[in-house]
């Protein structure tokens, strides 16, 4: 199964219209992708609220269509 590049990328331009973001598929399958993501939303917050952030822009998608995001988030 897996998460496209593009459905991926949507989830998060949408969740964090200015950041900057870098995908990597780390094996070839769309279902093992690193994200990258720099936002001004992650300003002053915790690293696990940050990625908290991210996994409620999956909107329950992390787990199931999408098995493993490995994650570095930062404010710019």
């Amino acid at each position: 199964m897996g998460m496209s590049r593009d459905t991926l990328m949507k989830y998060l331009t949408e969740a964090f219209p200015d950041a900057e973001i870098t995908l990597t598929d780390l094996a070839g399958d769309d279902n093992h992708w690193q994200a990258e993501i720099v936002s001004a939303a992650f300003a002053g917050l915790a690293r696990v609220r940050q990625h908290q952030m991210v996994y409620d822009a999956l909107k329950g998608e992390m787990g199931g269509v999408l098995h493993a995001l490995a994650l570095k988030t930062r404010a710019p």
